[in-house]
C-alpha cells in the first residue's frame, strides 16, 4: 500500500497570518490614498484649465495622466474596501485579490494614457502650436510641488501593498512629468522653440509607459499563482527536508493571495513511526521564521515500507502471489 495517510495527523493547516497587521496596513494605505486623491483632484482641475488656456500639450498630457491617477486612486480605495470584507463559503479568501485586479487595471490604464499622449505629441512635432511660457512654467511648478508631496507621503506607506505601489508609481511619473512641463515653460520663456512642448509630451508618454511595466507584471504573476519573487522555493524544499524525520517533499506549491499574504501547500513524506504532530509543528515554525509563510497546508505521509503484496501471472488462467 502507499504511504499516504489521511487520518489523524495526516493534514496540517496553519492560518497564523497576521490579520490585525494586514488590517492595520490596509487602514494606513487607505489614509495615504485619500490624501493623495485630494492633492491630485486639485492639480487636475488646475492643469486641465491651464492647459487649455496656455495651449500646451505638455500641460494637457500631465493633466491626462492626473486624470488616470484620480481614477486609479478611486479604484484602489474601492479595492481596499472590498479586500477588507470577510470571507464566505463561496469566496473562501474573501475579496483580497481585488487589490491585485485594481493594480492590473491601473497598469493597463497607464499604457492607454501613454499611447494617447504619444500619438498627440507626434502629430504636433511637424507644426507645434505657440504656447504661453509663463503660464506653462507656473503650472509645471505647481504640479511638481503637489506631485512631489503626494509621492513622498505615499512612499512612506507599506511598499509591499501592490495597490498602494500602483498609485505611488502613477504619482512618481506625474512628478517627473511636471518637471518636464517646468523645463518646457522655462525653455519657451528663454526664447527657445515651441517644439519643446510636444517633445516633452512625447517624453512623458515614454515615461508613463515604462512606469506601467511593474504594475502589469506583478499582478499578472499573482493571478497566475507564480511563486513570490523574493522566495527561494528550492531552498524552501531543502529546509523542509532538513527537519528531522522528513524523508522528502512533493507537490510543493507557493503562491500569493494578495500583497503580503504568501501561502504554501505541500505533501511531506516522513519516516515510518515518526511523530507527525511534532514534525508538523516544526515545519510550521521553520516556514514562518525562515520564509515568512504563516498560511500553510501540509499533508503528512508515511514513507512506504517493505512487505508489500505482489501479484504476478505465472501462466494463462493461473496466478501466484508472493510477498517479497
Amino acid at each position: 500500500m502507499s504511504g499516504h495517510d489521511h487520518g489523524e495527523g495526516g493534514h496540517g493547516h496553519s492560518h497564523g497570518f497576521g490579520a490585525h497587521a494586514l488590517e492595520a496596513r490596509r487602514e494606513d494605505s487607505r489614509r495615504r490614498l485619500e490624501v493623495a486623491l485630494g492633492i491630485n483632484v486639485v492639480l487636475l482641475v488646475a492643469e486641465a484649465v491651464g492647459g487649455v488656456v496656455t495651449g500646451s500639450l505638455a500641460v494637457l498630457a500631465d493633466a491626462g495622466h492626473l486624470l488616470s491617477d484620480v481614477g486609479s486612486i478611486v479604484l484602489a480605495l474601492i479595492a481596499a474596501r472590498l479586500a477588507a470584507r470577510p470571507a464566505s463559503s463561496r469566496r473562501t479568501f474573501g475579496y483580497q485579490r481585488s487589490e491585485v485586479l485594481a493594480a492590473l487595471a491601473n497598469g493597463l490604464t497607464l499604457v492607454a494614457v501613454s499611447v494617447f499622449i504619444g500619438v498627440e505629441a507626434i502629430g504636433r512635432l511637424s507644426d507645434p502650436p505657440a504656447i504661453e511660457g509663463g503660464g506653462v512654467l507656473a503650472l509645471g511648478i505647481l504640479g511638481l510641488l503637489g506631485n512631489a508631496a503626494a509621492t513622498w507621503y505615499l512612499a512612506r506607506g507599506e511598499r509591499a501593498d501592490v495597490n498602494l505601489e500602483g498609485v505611488l508609481r502613477h504619482s512618481f511619473a506625474d512628478a517627473l512629468g511636471s518637471l518636464g512641463v517646468v523645463i518646457a515653460g522655462a525653455w519657451v520663456i528663454a526664447g527657445g522653440s515651441d517644439i519643446v512642448d510636444p517633445i516633452v509630451g512625447l517624453l512623458i508618454s515614454v515615461l508613463v509607459l515604462f512606469s506601467s511595466w511593474r504594475l502589469i507584471k506583478e499582478p499578472f504573476d499573482v493571478l497566475m499563482e507564480a511563486a513570490p519573487a523574493d522566495l527561494d522555493v528550492d531552498g524552501m524544499g531543502a529546509a523542509i527536508c532538513r527537519v528531522q524525520g522528513v524523508r522528502s517533499v512533493h507537490d510543493l506549491h507557493v503562491w500569493t493571495v494578495t500583497a503580503g499574504f504568501p501561502a504554501l501547500s505541500a505533501h511531506v513524506v516522513v519516516a515510518r513511526g515518526a511523530d507527525r504532530d511534532l514534525i508538523l509543528r516544526q515545519l510550521e515554525v521553520e516556514l514562518g521564521e525562515s520564509f515568512g509563510i504563516e498560511h500553510t497546508t501540509l499533508q503528512i505521509e508515511e514513507e512506504a515500507g517493505g512487505g508489500l503484496l505482489s501479484v504476478e501471472s505465472s501462466s494463462p488462467g493461473t496466478s501466484s502471489a508472493e510477498t517479497p
